[in-house]
């Protein structure tokens, strides 16, 4: 199982800057330590016209593919689930993600932005995401708020929220910066401490 400490949650509301604070954490880290081996994703949205039209996952060398678009006509698409005007093209979202959960010995931080609804229609990433979990790597991940008390899917993220290596934190446009600063400090102590294994 990760040790204690290991895994860093970032939740809050929709717009607060979850993947914001991901991506500049894991930035800060790079640009200290160019040579540190992460795994992962972010999502991002696809805008038109200055319209938010849907969602891409992006891997951290830059690699991207579909997660949900609100534009999907094709015969194929209506069998997918929906999120909102969202259609979820799970396919395409395990092709990319999956690959980039799948545990290596080198790897010194997993990012997983996000373990959120759209991505949990796949039966598949939840069990890699635990395995992640299970493993001694450090995780840095954002999970959603649950909505009027409920979680997504039954108590699927409540699970990493209550892993004993889990630690949550709250994120707000007036905590921001600090909580940022926190992440990256309890990071870098972590991967330090392996460096010099």
């Amino acid at each position: 199982m990760a040790g204690p400490g290991k895994c860093f949650l970032v939740t809050g509301p929709p717009g607060v800057g979850k993947s914001t604070l991901i991506m500049r954490v894991f930035e800060s880290l790079k640009a200290s330590n160019p040579a540190l081996k992460v795994q992962g994703f972010y999502t991002r949205e696809v805008r038109h016209a200055g319209q938010r039209v849907g969602f891409e996952v992006v891997t951290l060398d830059g690699r991207t593919c579909p997660l949900a678009s609100a534009n999907i006509s094709s015969p194929e698409s209506l069998t997918w689930p929906s999120v909102g005007k969202y259609k979820v093209d799970i396919a395409s979202f395990e092709s990319l993600a999956l690959p980039e959960l799948q545990v290596r010995e080198d790897t010194e931080l997993f990012i997983i932005d996000e373990v959120g609804k759209m991505e949990l229609y796949s039966s598949s990433f939840f069990p890699a995401v635990l395995k992640v979990l299970e493993s001694n790597i450090p995780i840095l991940a954002s999970i959603p708020v649950p909505k009027f008390g409920r979680d997504i899917p039954a108590g699927t993220v409540a699970r990493l929220r209550n892993h004993a290596g889990a630690t949550c934190f709250t994120l707000s446009v007036s905590n921001r910066d600090t909580v940022r600063e926190q992440i990256r400090s309890l990071l870098e102590e972590l991967l330090i401490k392996h460096w010099s294994l």
